[in-house]
């Protein structure tokens, strides 16, 4: 199997549901945002065969009302943490 295109997907899945959100709910939310976005992307997104650019991350972030971080995966998330430097 080849590597997900993006590493935010499961993320995005859980944060979807918890809102009691289909991909469709989810879709509209985007497009009420602002991000001219289909239920077929949002799927190819949770699929991780869709890249998502950095600027999609902020949309995504605003319409699932939570920090950037909390989309990566837990242990990718100290990248974010104040301060922190790679090197």
């Amino acid at each position: 199997m080849e590597d997900p295109r993006n590493i935010v997907a499961p993320q995005v899945i859980r944060l979807r549901t918890e809102r009691g959100w289909s991909q469709s709910d989810f879709a509209a939310a985007c497009q009420r945002a602002g991000w001219d976005v289909s239920r077929g992307v949002i799927a190819r997104i949770e699929g991780g065969v869709r890249w998502v650019a950095d600027a999609e991350l902020l949309q995504l972030a605003r319409v699932l009302a939570v920090p950037v971080p909390e989309l990566f995966p837990m242990r990718e998330r100290h990248l974010f943490a104040r301060g922190s430097r790679r090197g």
